[in-house]
């Protein structure tokens, strides 16, 4: 959550993918790139700095690990 909000701040979106690859290891690479059909090396490349996968490989990955996108208003906003 606190990655997501810190990247809802600012964009900085080679920090939230370091924040995502460094769940996938901890859940096992190997394990969620099988789990969203890709390599391992494709799921390190994809949450690499420089990656930039797209937002449905986000959404399996994130899936994969247990977490779901989901919009939240923002506070002050007016629509």
């Amino acid at each position: 959550n606190e990655a997501f909000a810190a990247y809802a701040q600012d964009g900085d979106s080679a920090a939230l993918l370091t924040t995502l690859r460094i769940v996938a290891r901890v859940k096992g690479i190997s394990h969620i790139a099988a789990e969203v059909g890709m390599s391992r090396q494709g799921l390190q490349k994809a949450l690499s700095a420089k990656g930039n996968p797209r937002l449905d490989n986000v959404n399996l990955i994130m899936r994969a690990m247990g977490y779901q996108l989901r919009p939240q208003r923002l506070e002050n906003t007016v629509v």
